[in-house]
């Protein structure tokens, strides 16, 4: 492809750029996104690299850009709802601008797009799950002898159990994940924990938010769902794994066999994997007296 090809690319990019660019990831929206005249794009590859050196470019000028995940199908009933002509550049713009105060994104951090893209997907995915088990939660309603909101109830004690889990576990990093079989699938959230160096826990806020949500949903709903926590401590080499399942409103300990049996079988399969050296499979430790439990409205 000629040069001044790639400088044209360059400046149709450019233009639809507000401060934030949104990406199509894969093959497929690539691909629903051709139909439009407008976007003259034929190729993913090269409109990925595209993409990275203006991106690069910008960085260079001092320009902080950020990464939203473009989605075909949301930009076409965004669109209808807006009455815009969806295959003109500007209405892409004002999709992208919308994208940047409703949708995740991430700020480009001056690493490969190959790097960025998952953690992007990452982020869309752990809002997408909030969003769905926050809802979930919302339409639990009141109780039906005390009027309590079943929800905020739930959540108040999946917050006092989450700082019991993270008051009792051993100092250093700490990996924890949350399922809930739901319908029509299992919530899965993940939340890191890492101790500073002055000694406080350091989490992300959206993480635990969202990780709260689903706790919540599981204790309110009385789904089938577990906890596994994994501490890896700085200067040691065994990291520890215990965990609970999820009982009634609250949580059951699981023996360090039955940790042992979950982390060695393959989920899929039901195979046995073989078990990772330098690891402890344990109990957990007492988590002691958290938040009261609510049990009218079953």
């Amino acid at each position: 492809m000629a040069h001044t090809d790639h400088q044209t690319m360059r400046r149709v990019l450019r233009r639809e750029i507000a401060g934030t660019i949104g990406l199509l990831t894969d093959e497929q929206d690539f691909r629903a996104m051709r139909r439009y005249r407008s976007f003259t794009f034929d190729n993913h590859t090269v409109y990925l690299q595209q993409v990275e050196a203006l991106l690069r470019t910008r960085a260079s000028q001092g320009s902080h850009t950020a990464i939203a995940l473009f989605d075909p199908q949301e930009y076409a009933d965004f669109c209808t709802d807006t009455g815009l002509d969806p295959d003109i550049p500007s209405s892409r713009t004002r999709f992208t601008a919308e994208l940047a105060t409703t949708g995740p994104t991430l700020p480009y951090d001056g690493r490969p797009l190959t790097e960025l893209v998952p953690d992007l997907i990452d982020e869309a995915v752990r809002q997408a799950t909030w969003e769905y088990a926050s809802t979930l939660l919302a339409r639990l309603g009141s109780c039906a002898s005390c009027g309590e909101d079943i929800g905020r109830a739930a959540f108040a004690r999946a917050s006092d159990i989450l700082v019991r889990i993270l008051d009792t576990a051993h100092p250093g990093n700490r990996h924890l994940v949350c399922s809930v079989t739901a319908t029509p699938e299992t919530l899965l959230s993940v939340l890191h924990a890492d101790i500073s160096a002055d000694g406080t826990t350091e989490l992300d806020e959206a993480e635990a938010l969202e990780f709260t949500t689903v706790l919540a949903l599981g204790l309110a709903t009385h789904s089938p769902g577990g906890l596994v926590m994994r501490t890896s401590t700085p200067g040691t080499t065994t990291d520890r794994i215990y965990g609970w399942r999820l009982r009634g409103e609250g949580l059951e300990p699981l023996t360090a066999g039955e940790v042992f049996d979950a982390y060695c079988t393959d989920i899929e399969s039901g195979d046995l994997i073989s078990p990772e050296s330098d690891v402890d499979y344990c109990v957990p430790p007492d988590l002691g007296p958290v938040g009261p439990e609510h049990g009218h409205h079953r």
